[in-house]
């Protein structure tokens, strides 16, 4: 059965075909903006053009533009090809590409987050979150890491504070999906922005 994954939560942007398990193809490219101009291009150079049984897309957190791009993009293909839709959380990706590199050790993820803050969440060795997704202040971020690994966006930023401590300057990659376990996988794929909305609705006087 193939699986097309779709990743565009974060700065970076990454499609990829797999079948049983194994990779078939995939592209992985760190854009920062424009991941709607070039989603359905990198989909398209896919064999087949990406039709795929299943498709898997990145949930978030992330960037609230690429995690809506992502599935706009997930959901209309789904419909047109009567795929079956599911999605997975970005944080839990990256812990699952560090661990593939440091397997012997939990890890930390901190990522970009809003308004100066990050994204921060430990796992365990297999991969399970030890505590829930929190959006942080880089000091707090930094005062709760503990594992010997970090990875992420800001896995650098964090172990300049910390001694002893492997950084892992990793993106999310549609190419690493199946590192992912079938856990991982939600069956009905909604946004996970990591933090409250910048606008808010005003208050019935």
């Amino acid at each position: 059965m193939r699986k097309l994954v779709i990743d565009c939560a974060t700065e970076a942007c990454s499609v990829a075909l797999i079948e049983n398990g194994s990779l078939v193809s995939g592209t992985h490219a760190v854009l920062g903006r424009g991941h709607a101009e070039r989603l359905v291009p990198m989909i398209a150079e896919l064999p087949d053009k990406g039709r795929a049984a299943v498709i898997a897309v990145d949930i978030g957190p992330g960037s609230f533009t690429g995690i809506r791009v992502g599935l706009a993009a997930a959901r209309a293909l789904a419909l047109a090809w009567g795929a079956q839709l599911e999605g997975y959380e970005s944080l839990t990706l990256i812990a699952a590409m560090a661990l593939a590199e440091h397997p012997d050790h939990p890890v930390d993820v901190c990522m970009t987050g809003g308004h100066g803050e990050w994204f921060f969440q430990p796992f365990a060795q297999d991969g399970t979150p030890l505590a829930p997704l929190a959006s942080l202040t880089p000091e707090a971020a930094i005062e709760r890491s503990s594992a010997p690994v970090v990875a992420g966006s800001q896995a650098l930023a964090l172990c300049a504070a910390r001694t002893g401590v492997i950084a892992l300057d990793l993106r999310p990659d549609a190419r690493c999906v199946p590192l992912l376990a079938a856990g991982a996988f939600h069956d009905d794929p909604r946004p996970s922005y990591g933090r409250a909305p910048d606008a808010r609705l005003p208050s019935a006087a």
